[in-house]
């Protein structure tokens, strides 16, 4: 059995939430890997596993069967800009600008 961080989240309540404040959260956890990056191997390494474990949880909400390519190809430059930005180029900054609009129309109620 899949050992969550977020158990709350996984026993139900990530599928309470709208898309966009999924991909919000998921932001926040890029957002903290970005600022631990180069400052605490611990935290960052904790941040991009609550980051992946979000994204895993949104892949698996049925509600998102129509969205999963945007969703998973997020996931995968994620997983680029981790690892380097070789693939991509992609970067922790880059992906916080990208998750940043959905924090906004969250809070805008968009």
């Amino acid at each position: 059995m899949r050992k969550f961080t977020h158990k709350e989240l996984a026993n139900g309540g990530w599928s309470r939430l709208s898309l966009k404040e999924q991909m919000g959260n998921i932001g926040s956890e890029v957002s903290r890997a970005a600022s631990w990056r180069a400052k605490d191997k611990k935290l960052y390494d904790g941040a991009v596993e609550r980051a992946l474990e979000l994204f895993d949880l949104t892949l698996e909400d049925k509600r998102w069967r129509g969205r999963l390519l945007e969703i998973a190809r997020a996931r995968e430059v994620f997983c680029d800009a981790i690892s380097g930005g070789a693939e991509y180029k992609s970067s922790l900054e880059d992906l916080e600008k990208y998750f940043l609009q959905f924090a906004y129309a969250v809070r805008l109620g968009a």
